[in-house]
């Protein structure tokens, strides 16, 4: 990506939408949005992409018009991940220095977090993310930040979230077929939290709770430490399919009677109104009560904030939330939602818009629940750099570039060839074998040159 420092791109591949996003970092560290574009997306399912050819299609389309509105040309996105497939584990480790007085670096950090990307998880799944919760130095407990100090041994709690490696493959193809490389991908709930929750909230303890048109996400913060996150394989189309077969009407029909006339509380309907709705191939208009359409949507918003109930109950946090909760994403937009909320939860309820670090003329038009995991996955996309770009000259998360950050000699070349990403290159045999020449030519002279210093 030309002139990193200054902005990212990312592309939030939902289930009713997909949004394609630039924006940049200003002085006081707040984000402006630069360009934004949206299309419809109708190659994904539950947050699971089904059809590449759509998505593909629906990419291009938001790629190039938010290119020719920025007036920035990229290829390298931030992409966020969701769909039913996640979940999220504990998990603990640790790693032994040579040295007590030897202060602990970022690099010994950074290699922690390495040697949990290796532990043991199920065939056919990979790791997301490796998020550090509380360090241990040499059993000193509760270190949040263990840089500097000295010690031996240094241990960590990890919040570990896995996923399917087909789901991740096939956006990754999706993003690869739009002519674009995926820098990071992200679990969508981290992202909208960090673009609605203040940092008060997350020390006090709070849920977010994401609704999107085929999910709902969850992410459980307590003390500044994420402490659990989950996909629901629910959100705003469920409802609609209820409203549509309940009322035995077209599904426009009835997505656009859940934004107009629709209610989370069917008791605080009024009785007496009723919206008509045009007969199928001339048939005479449906007339359907307020109140009817009330208790289609409250039944299936119960089921969903059940489901919800149980991730909280499971995170272990449920009786340590002093900030409550903080819904966003389309499905927030619904009436009367915070209130029903707030009943079957007995907690604090808000809607969450992410203008907590937005600036710039756009965020008026931006500020809206829906956008929540699209300015997220900006912000996510400069907390990457800023972690992985001052430390690694060739390709990031690899222990060895960060350790010889200054040294731009034959190996690290040799390492910027090894750590091409498999999904830079196409499936393409040949692409592969002329890589792996490439690397056998590069090794083979380094170790001529080796041989020849030690003779």
């Amino acid at each position: 990506m030309n002139k990193q420092e200054q902005y990212v791109a990312a592309i939030d591949i939902g289930t009713t939408k997909i949004v394609a996003i630039v924006g940049s970092k200003n002085d006081n560290g707040k984000i402006e949005i630069l360009g934004l574009s949206k299309a419809l997306s109708r190659g994904v399912k539950r947050g699971v992409v089904l059809n590449i050819e759509e998505t593909v299609s629906a990419i291009e389309t938001t790629v190039q018009d938010v290119q020719k509105r920025s007036g920035i040309t990229f290829s390298e996105v931030f992409v966020g991940i969701a769909g039913q497939h996640i979940k999220s584990m504990k998990s603990r480790g640790y790693i032994m220095r040579d040295s007590f007085e030897d202060e602990i670096t970022k690099e010994d950090v950074f290699k922690l977090i390495e040697d949990m990307h290796k532990i043991h998880i199920d065939i056919g799944e990979e790791i997301i993310h490796v998020i550090p919760q509380n360090f241990i130095v040499d059993n000193e407990t509760g270190v949040k930040s263990p840089i500097g100090m000295c010690g031996r041994r240094l241990e960590a709690n990890f919040h570990i979230v896995i996923g399917q490696v087909a789901a991740a493959k096939n956006i990754e193809k999706c993003i690869r077929k739009a002519g674009l490389t995926v820098k990071d991908m992200i679990l969508e709930p981290l992202a909208s939290s960090d673009a609605v929750l203040t940092e008060d909230e997350k020390e006090a303890g709070v849920v977010l709770v994401d609704i999107g048109g085929g999910t709902t996400d969850v992410a459980v913060y307590y003390d500044n430490i994420i402490r659990h996150t989950a996909v629901i394989p629910f959100g705003g189309n469920v409802i609609t399919k209820d409203i549509k077969e309940g009322c035995a009407i077209l599904h426009r029909h009835a997505e656009s009677l859940k934004i107009q006339y629709g209610s989370a509380l069917g008791d605080i309907a009024p009785e007496d109104k009723v919206v008509a709705i045009p007969g199928i191939a001339g048939r005479e208009p449906k007339e359907i009560s307020f109140k009817s359409l009330a208790y289609i949507i409250q039944s299936r918003m119960e089921e969903i904030i059940d489901a919800v109930n149980f991730e909280i109950q499971n995170s272990g946090y449920a009786d340590k939330l002093a900030a409550g909760m903080v819904i966003t994403g389309g499905g927030a937009m619904l009436r009367h939602l915070p209130q029903l909320m707030k009943f079957k939860t007995a907690m604090d309820v808000r809607i969450g818009l992410p203008n907590e670090h937005l600036s710039g003329s756009a965020k008026s038009e931006i500020n809206q629940p829906i956008y929540a995991t699209s300015v997220g996955l900006i912000i996510k996309g400069f907390e990457y750099l800023e972690t992985y770009k001052k430390k690694f000259v060739a390709g990031p998360k690899t222990e060895q570039s960060a350790t010889k950050p200054e040294m731009e000699t034959e190996e690290v070349v040799v390492e910027n060839l090894v750590n091409q990403p498999v999904k830079e290159i196409d499936e393409d045999e040949d692409d592969r074998i002329s890589l792996t020449d490439k690397i056998k030519s590069m090794l083979t002279k380094i170790f001529e040159v080796e041989d020849q210093s030690i003779s």
